[in-house]
């Protein structure tokens, strides 16, 4: 899975949690949470939603790695490369 594969991912999972989600302006370098006004819920749903699709497991202490588009992306990469 490329880099860009993984980021369609992770905007088609938002897009799946809050269907009225304004991605047209998302700034990958900037939390998530702040932008998409995302609370904890929807934040676990994606984590969920990333395991049930690929079989990762995202331990607790991983999930400041995914703050960000740019950084799931990066975090998620070498974990999906195979995919």
């Amino acid at each position: 899975m490329t880099l860009e594969e993984i980021k369609n991912v992770i905007i088609e999972i938002i897009q799946d949690i809050d269907e009225d989600a304004d991605l047209s302006s998302l700034n990958p370098k900037e939390a998530l949470r702040d932008q998409l006004d995302l609370d904890s819920m929807d934040f676990l749903d994606i984590v969920m939603e990333l395991r049930k699709r690929y079989k990762i497991q995202i331990p607790e202490a991983d999930y400041p790695e995914l703050a960000s588009l740019d950084s799931c992306v990066n975090y998620l990469g070498p974990r999906l490369q195979s995919s």
